[in-house]
């Protein structure tokens, strides 16, 4: 079972969320690496009943043998409707009770959905981060925000996203040479296939990001903790 950390209550109006948002954002934590990683958490949420029902997958898979351990399904009413930049407020409650019925607890979360690559600098891998105090990751499938060059076609090439900098922005961010502010990762996760985003969560920064999402790749698209929960969240009337 994971430790929680109550923020706040989850009954807020798009324009509260959004201030709520600029809050938290500075209460996370861009630096440090994961310590003796035993066990690494998958997480997706996918929605049922023409969006009414959230479903919330999480898996737990040993490291380094990426082999599942566990696996939990929690079904709950939606409680925001899909709102773009405010996904964490329709998805995490779902995700919470789905960690808090957990029999162990991981050392690294690896969510389907953006760290802080986001407009508020707290997407869905930092949001819950800063619930679960653990080191989060997000993997995402599409950019937020954000711009970035090429990237090469082949598996594990990768380049910067940036943005400009936010008031959510710590004065010791990580720059490029335009001042801009790196928020992210797009790393070719396959040979000729589209990139997936990578972005720290909570409590680590953007090598560590990277450097687990590429430790955690196989032979598909998404690493092994997202891809196994991505196909736990899609299979309806199961779990």
């Amino acid at each position: 079972m994971t430790n929680q950390q109550a923020l706040h209550e989850w009954t807020l109006t798009p324009e509260e969320a959004v201030v709520l948002q600029r809050r938290l954002a500075p209460r996370v934590v861009r630096q440090g690496k994961p310590d003796a990683v035993t066990c690494i958490a998958g997480v997706d949420i996918g929605f049922e009943d023409g969006g009414e029902t959230t479903r919330a997958a999480v898996v737990v898979l040993e490291w380094p043998s990426l082999t599942l351990q566990e696996s939990v399904v929690h079904r709950e009413p939606t409680r925001m409707p899909y709102i773009p930049g405010l996904l964490s407020f329709r998805e995490i409650p779902a995700a919470l009770a789905a960690f808090a019925r957990l029999a162990s607890c991981p050392n690294l979360v690896m969510v389907d959905g953006q760290g802080i690559a986001h407009p508020r600098r707290l997407g869905v891998a930092s949001h819950l981060g800063l619930w679960l105090d653990l080191p989060t990751i997000g993997v995402a499938k599409k950019v937020l925000c954000g711009r970035h060059g090429d990237v090469p076609a082949t598996r594990g090439e990768w380049t910067p996203l940036t943005d400009r900098r936010r008031a959510e922005d710590p004065a010791d961010v990580e720059t490029d040479a335009e001042g801009r502010v790196v928020i992210g990762a797009v790393l070719r996760s396959r040979d000729n296939v589209q990139p997936v985003i990578v972005s720290p969560g909570h409590r680590l920064d953007q090598a560590a990001a990277l450097e687990w999402a590429i430790a955690c790749l196989g032979k598909t698209k998404l690493p092994e903790p997202t891809r196994l929960a991505d196909r736990l969240a899609s299979r309806r009337g199961r779990g």
